[in-house]
């Protein structure tokens, strides 16, 4: 029974002209889009909440902000690992009904960790556990999510609707810390364990509808695919991999696919410059620049901005561009060369929020558009594990060498990292990884442009 409320169902066809399924496309595909775009918001808001919540926990006693960090390691790991093991099992499935499912689960975990917090004996080991599991549930939500807009979508709109479903982490990431804050003090006294209480019992609501609103894709109402509704034709990995096992997929179309693979490593490169820069930017301002902590708040906000902008833009760029991802990405990473090296000069507030802002819209470039990218390299079948492969050498990798290896980089009581005969040390040395990161990613992404344009090519052909 189970097995039957998480399968793709397939109907028969009905007897439906294409250009009836065209007209009434839009109105079946905002439902599914609806579902991934709450059901992603729903993971942010019980996945930052701990960050807004870090000071009252270490100021309670609660943990030491060493704990904090260990625990804030776990999900990253379960969560990097999980992109890809959880994605595997996820496709071949409903997608948007099983994240609808996992985000539920998630929130259960939430709950629980609050729950632990008000008993008073909340160790280390116990909320690590939690929340080590919150981040292998929340794993597959982005690829998946990936999963229901491609196959809902045809070639030349599916830029613009990722980038729009993107803007949900960025809304959901800036909500999080004031939703569970006000949860804590109108409803909890103010006790911390309503950071985490509250938000999961909005997001379980938000689990609950997901489960039952939309279909994953127009076959599940009898229809037509999305290349066929909008007169694309549909790709021979599509046909081919209609007669073949989940391995057998698996092996032939994300293992031995040199694209993927490529994409992947460029995503790390492209994470260690947006996470150097998301992550320590506060940090920054404050010893390298000197300036006080409520600039180094504001610079997460103006990031962020500009990342939102990121999202909504090039999407729709690369549409106009006929599916031309990679090339758009690599315009972005030539134009960030500039732009962090105006961040690393700035030494005026304004000057920091202006190129932090511009920044955030370029690193988006890349973010956004090697996923939408690799889509195009597998067939439906295989979306989600394609992507979580991305995913999780960005968040094993590039996340981590970002936050480790930048911050040690950085520290002034470390002694640097010595590199080829070369000691980086200091802020600039972090710019100076940043600038080879960017080299390294430009490279990787333009034999993936020769190879998409030859795909483009030979999709105008047929």
């Amino acid at each position: 029974m189970l097995k039957d409320f998480f399968a793709l169902q397939h109907p028969k066809k009905i007897n439906i002209s294409i250009s009836e399924e065209r007209k009434q496309w839009f109105k079946q595909f905002i439902k599914a889009f609806a579902v991934v775009f709450f059901v992603y918001f729903g993971m942010y808001l019980i996945r930052n909440n701990i960050k807004a919540a870090t000071p009252l926990l270490v100021e309670k006693g609660t943990v030491s902000t060493t704990q904090i960090g260990i625990i804030g390691l776990a999900f990253s790991i379960t969560y990097g690992i999980g992109k890809t093991l959880m994605s595997t099992f996820v496709d071949g499935h409903n997608a948007k009904r099983m994240i609808s499912f996992f985000l539920i689960i998630s929130a259960f975990l939430s709950l629980i960790f609050g729950i632990v917090l008000l008993t008073q004996n909340a160790t280390t080991g116990v909320l690590l556990a939690i929340w080590g599991l919150n981040g292998l549930f929340q794993s597959p939500g982005g690829p998946a999510s990936y999963s229901t807009i491609s196959r809902w979508t045809p070639e030349t709109k599916r830029g613009r609707w990722l980038g729009f479903w993107n803007t949900s982490h960025n809304i959901g990431g800036g909500l999080a810390g004031l939703l569970a804050l006000w949860g804590a003090n109108h409803l909890f006294n103010g006790n911390v364990a309503g950071m985490f209480i509250f938000p999961a019992f909005i997001v379980i609501i938000i689990g609950l509808i997901g489960l039952f609103l939309g279909k994953d894709e127009p076959e599940e109402l009898g229809w037509d695919s999305a290349p066929v509704i909008f007169d694309e034709t549909e790709s021979k990995q599509n046909k081919q991999a209609e007669s073949m096992t989940k391995m057998e997929i698996l092996k032939q179309f994300v293992i031995k696919n040199p694209w993927v693979w490529v994409l992947s490593i460029a995503n790390v490169f492209v994470y260690i410059v947006r996470i150097g820069i998301d992550n320590w930017a506060p940090l920054y301002s404050v010893q390298a620049l000197h300036m006080n902590n409520s600039v180094a708040v504001s610079t997460i906000f103006y990031f962020e901005m500009g990342a939102l902008l990121g999202s909504l833009s090039w999407g729709w760029i690369s549409d106009l561009l006929k599916g031309r991802r990679i090339v758009v990405a690599l315009v972005s990473v030539f134009l960030q060369f500039f732009v962090l090296h105006l961040y690393s000069v700035a030494h005026s507030k304004i000057a920091l929020f202006v190129a932090l802002f511009i920044m955030g819209w370029l690193v988006f470039g890349p973010q956004l558009l090697i996923g939408v990218s690799v889509v195009g390299f597998v067939p439906k079948q295989a979306l989600s594990v394609a992507n979580g492969l991305t995913g999780t050498f960005a968040y094993l990798f590039g996340d981590s060498l970002a936050k480790v290896g930048l911050g040690y980089i950085a520290d002034p009581k470390s002694s640097g990292l010595k590199i080829f005969g070369t000691v980086l040390h200091g802020w600039q040395s972090t710019f100076i990884v940043m600038y080879i990161a960017l080299v390294i990613a430009a490279i990787l992404l333009i034999f993936v442009a020769f190879a998409e344009e030859r795909k483009i090519k030979l999709a105008n052909k047929n």
